[in-house]
């Protein structure tokens, strides 16, 4: 039986916070904020009627289960939204919740389950009529079994990590040379990701577009098609870019799509919001991608074409509604686009660029909208956390055609401040300008194509949060070499931390670390913030400039530290698991 919602957990933080807990408000429903430590003061707290920090020692509080659970019964939940990344596709999660008598903002546990595991959901596919790109039919044990595949299923390949998403866990090997490293990563990223080494292998579809159908069913069952979405401008296989209705998008295409989202969702007894997504190759063919079973980070361009507020909808179907419109009244209007303004460098393959915004002023006016975890008020924290994702804000442009809404994202992208920290705003400017956007020439490959619309390197150096003290350069002298560096730390006897007790913080070494080497010299710098997760070359080694020498993540991103010169590895001064500086020196090549 339906039922009223009156109070709704948010597990969750950012800009996906802030944006549920306004549909709560528009509802009249109570809404409840987490926060780990040092979050007390973030937007999302502020809009919430009541906000509690998450009791966890965990690294990522928002992965904590039962801590979560327990904040939703102290609060007298009846709801926990998860929004997406963290728990969202987390089918304990909605066990869990339906374990303790609290409604899970999502669709059921089995439903996750069976589209969250990528075989078994190409398999799910198979069987609701849906066609998928050629590959293995289960998981891939070992390198020697991806090779004896690879004969069978051709060049270039993919290895994707089974229970992966986001971009996370997916590796492409052009050749077969290429397919050691491709392997390796995937598993490796697999593991750390999402807790299953388990990948598979799929044929990699060159100059395909990335379409995805958004769906929402009904408590009732009645599943709804919202209309597709572009969002073929990615880098690392994550979406910078998105834009709805698809150009050059042929009608029967659509239909097709349309038809095929709505079968697999019946097929699997889903509800609520999801997003089917779809590869479209050269030759105009779909096949399928995977099934986001959650609310999607680009979901406000299909609200500004459609009118429908999909998180209000989601929170209604989750207490048992159906929805409150059918099929035939969805009449999308105009164009909208979406893109996602991150704190990284385009200039340097995207590097993760956490730190300290010194001046931020959101953008306003016609056909425009914002989602930020940032209001840009007075007194408000403007640091972005080295642990969790580098957005910083999504901009929306809606307009009665697509040249209006390139036209109004371009006016938006301009009256966007951001200061220091580097971020994506001068790469989207580049590609809105772009003859071959402009022509709606889209394909996953459009920035290795067109390499111009990347700015050159940013020449900011990202501050730290408040509580560290400010940086300053000095000159030192390590090993006889004279250097320009740039100190960054925490004041004595502070800590960024906030779990009600005072730490000092330790230096981990005598010699502040360089944050700039000489290009000629031995010393490689690894280019991010981060923690080294693997090696891919020892000492002794010879190695070619442009060899990969280790692998560093920051803000959920692998970055390949790459020789900046060919020679012989002397030393590895860092260990996996180590965490890095910017500009850290991390290797000797002699």
């Amino acid at each position: 039986m339906p039922r009223e919602l009156s109070r709704v957990l948010v597990a969750n933080r950012g800009e996906i916070a802030v944006r549920i807990l306004r549909a709560c408000r528009d509802l009249g429903i109570d809404g409840i904020a987490v926060y780990g430590p040092g979050e007390e003061h973030a937007f999302h707290v502020t809009l919430a009627t009541d906000a509690y920090r998450i009791p966890s020692d965990a690294p990522i509080p928002y992965l904590d289960i039962p801590a979560l659970i327990d904040v939703a019964k102290r609060a007298n939940a009846d709801a926990i939204h998860p929004g997406y990344g963290f728990l969202a596709e987390n089918a304990a999660f909605a066990d869990a919740c339906d374990a303790a008598g609290i409604i899970f903002v999502g669709p059921p546990a089995t439903a996750i389950r069976a589209m969250g595991e990528k075989i078994g959901s190409r398999e799910i596919a198979i069987r609701a009529g849906v066609p998928v790109v050629p590959g293995t039919d289960g998981p891939v044990a070992s390198l020697e079994d991806a090779v004896a595949a690879s004969a069978h299923i051709g060049f270039p390949l993919a290895v994707k990590a089974s229970g992966g998403g986001g971009g996370r866990g997916f590796r492409v090997a052009r050749t077969p040379d290429d397919l050691p490293d491709a392997f390796t990563g995937a598993v490796s990223e697999a593991t750390r990701s999402f807790g299953n080494p388990e990948v598979y292998l799929e044929r990699y579809l060159d100059r395909a577009r990335h379409v995805e159908i958004q769906l929402i069913a009904g408590a009732d069952g009645e599943v709804v098609i919202l209309g597709e979405r572009d969002c073929s401008i990615q880098r690392r296989h994550q979406k910078l870019i998105e834009e709805t209705p698809a150009p050059h998008y042929r009608p029967e295409t659509r239909a097709a799509m349309f038809a095929a989202a709505a079968s697999l969702a019946r097929e699997v007894g889903y509800r609520n919001a999801g997003t089917i997504e779809f590869m479209l190759d050269a030759d105009g063919q779909f096949h399928f991608l995977e099934m986001n079973t959650r609310i999607q980070v680009e979901h406000p361009i299909s609200e500004e074409v459609t009118g429908i507020d999909l998180v209000a909808e989601q929170l209604r179907v989750a207490a048992g509604h159906p929805l409150t419109f059918t099929q035939a009244e969805i009449h999308p209007r105009g164009h909208a686009i979406e893109c996602r303004v991150n704190a990284e460098d385009p200039g340097r393959n995207f590097t993760p660029a956490p730190g300290r915004m010194t001046a931020f002023r959101l953008p306003t006016g016609p056909g425009i909208r914002v989602e930020s975890a940032f209001s840009g008020g007075t007194g408000q924290d403007l640091t972005i956390p080295t642990q969790y994702d580098s957005l910083i804000a999504k901009v929306i442009a809606h307009g009665r055609d697509r040249a209006e809404a390139i036209a109004r994202m371009q006016r938006a992208l301009a009256e966007f401040i951001v200061e220091g920290v580097p971020t994506t705003i001068p790469f989207h400017r580049n590609v809105l300008a772009h003859p071959a956007f402009i022509a709606g020439d889209l394909a996953t490959t459009f920035i290795p194509e067109h390499p111009e619309v990347l700015p050159p390197p940013s020449t900011i150096i990202p501050s730290p949060g408040e509580d560290a003290v400010p940086a300053r350069e000095i000159v030192t002298e390590v090993n006889g070499r004279r250097f320009l560096v740039r100190v960054n730390g925490l004041a004595e006897g502070t800590s960024a931390a906030d779990n009600g007790k005072r730490k000092v913080a330790r230096p981990t070494r005598n010699l502040p670390r360089a944050a700039v080497a000489t290009a000629d010299g031995p010393d490689l710098p690894s280019p991010v913030q981060g923690t080294v997760i693997r090696f891919a070359a020892a000492v002794g080694d010879t190695v070619e400039a442009g060899a990969v020498i280790c692998v560093v993540e920051a803000m959920k991103m692998e970055n390949e530290v790459t020789a900046h010169r060919t020679g012989t590895v002397a030393a590895l001064l860092v260990e996996v698991g180590a965490a890095v500086r910017a500009g850290e020196v991390i290797a000797h090549i002699s």
